[in-house]
């Protein structure tokens, strides 16, 4: 082979390593950048899943807070107790952490307090209204949290198949005093309220507690306007409201209806001999004596001057006249004040399809006049022919 063959060769061979050599080199090169592209595309994958994530925590914050403020609106707005304490339990109950709620209204006079509840069964209802949280304190004027006892937590039973292991109670504040107290409760295991959890109860039991204060009032108020100042019975106006709607929700339902319309004999000889401030008393003193027979689901009415009526939901012509027989023997069976003993006439009737509440009323009252007719101390059934 000649110098210039070898010259060629080498030449060439050097030529093929240098191609080699840029070939590797590219390679690499390739490579490091795919590696990079792979690293931003990462990186951008983990920034917009962050991204994300904080734009759904926005979300659900500015949801949250337009609930808040919805709930908020509809307390301030409304005078209605029931629905006032309804929208409180639902703001409660959809706090971080929250499984139910509770709100305890005492009673200023000693009576039955006002509980209402969310996410609780009857039993874990009746065991925290009365109890409160564990240590007995009503929350008066702290916020408290606690956890119960494992005895306890072992006894509970819920509505939704867990039992309370955690509470937070903070007090309502009324116009000079707590009105209550306000608890939410949990059912996890291990869960611990926390001061966030604390201070946002307390923004919702601020707001809360003037809202059921004011309505709370105004039930009042309504009660008192709807009762009869001598005699402590619902007035006119009440019975005839009442017995319009009752009348009303038979008809729809296909149920029964009673009613007796009632009043003391010979009562204006009675204001003559003992004078109208004394007959008050006696009127007063039957009323009481009709208040103490009467079913709980009766309602007892005093309609004008003497005249008296009951209103008897899911009840029949013969449980009206019933009724009737125990209002004598009550107001007969002893004297009452200076005038000795006094007999009751009654009419009564029972709701009939084509009835609305004026003809309703009318039969059952055209009834008692029949039986003043007859000699008085007897009841007549609305279509009978004579008096009992």
């Amino acid at each position: 082979m000649t110098n210039a063959s070898i010259g060629i060769s080498a030449a060439l061979g050097g030529l093929v390593l240098l191609l080699l050599a840029l070939l590797v080199v590219r390679r690499r090169r390739d490579s490091s950048t795919e590696e990079r592209v792979a690293e931003v595309v990462a990186s951008l994958n983990a920034r917009m899943d962050e991204l994300g994530r904080e734009l759904q925590g926005a979300l659900e914050r500015a949801e949250e807070e337009g609930r808040r403020s919805r709930i908020f609106g509809e307390l301030a707005g409304s005078i209605d107790l029931d629905e006032v304490l309804s929208r409180t339990l639902e703001a409660a109950g959809g706090l971080r952490g929250a499984d139910a709620a509770l709100v305890l209204l005492p009673d200023p006079g000693g009576g039955k307090p006002i509980v209402a509840t969310l996410g609780l069964s009857v039993e874990e209802a009746e065991r925290h209204a009365v109890t409160g949280p564990p240590d007995g304190r009503l929350a008066r004027s702290i916020s408290m949290t606690y956890t119960y006892p494992t005895l306890e937590r072992d006894a509970s039973t819920d509505a939704k198949g867990g039992v309370i292991h955690a509470g937070l109670a903070v007090p309502l504040p009324g116009e000079l005093d707590s009105a209550g107290y306000l608890t939410i409760f949990t059912r996890q295991a291990g869960r611990q309220f926390t001061d966030g959890d604390v201070h946002e109860l307390e923004i919702l039991a601020l707001r809360a507690g003037p809202a059921i204060d004011n309505a709370r009032r105004f039930r009042e108020a309504r009660r008192l306007a709807d009762l009869d100042a001598l005699t402590g019975l619902h007035n006119r106006r009440f019975f005839h409201e009442t017995l319009s709607r009752e009348v009303a929700r038979a008809q729809r339902y296909d149920r029964r209806l009673a009613l007796i319309v009632f009043d003391l004999d010979d009562f204006k000889n009675v204001n003559d001999k003992i004078g109208h401030l004394a007959g008050d008393t006696v009127l007063a003193e039957a009323a009481e004596r009709v208040r103490d027979v009467v079913r709980s689901a009766d309602i007892p009415c005093r309609v004008g001057g003497d005249e008296f009526a009951v209103i008897l939901p899911e009840a029949s012509l013969d449980d009206a006249d019933q009724l009737y027989r125990r209002l004598q023997n009550a107001v007969s069976a002893r004297p009452i004040g200076q005038i000795g003993k006094l007999f009751l006439s009654a009419g009564v009737a029972e709701l009939r399809p084509e009835d609305d509440a004026v003809t309703f009323f009318k039969r059952a009252d055209d009834a008692l006049y029949r039986a003043k007719g007859a000699g008085k101390g007897r009841v007549v059934a609305a279509g009978a022919q004579r008096a009992v």
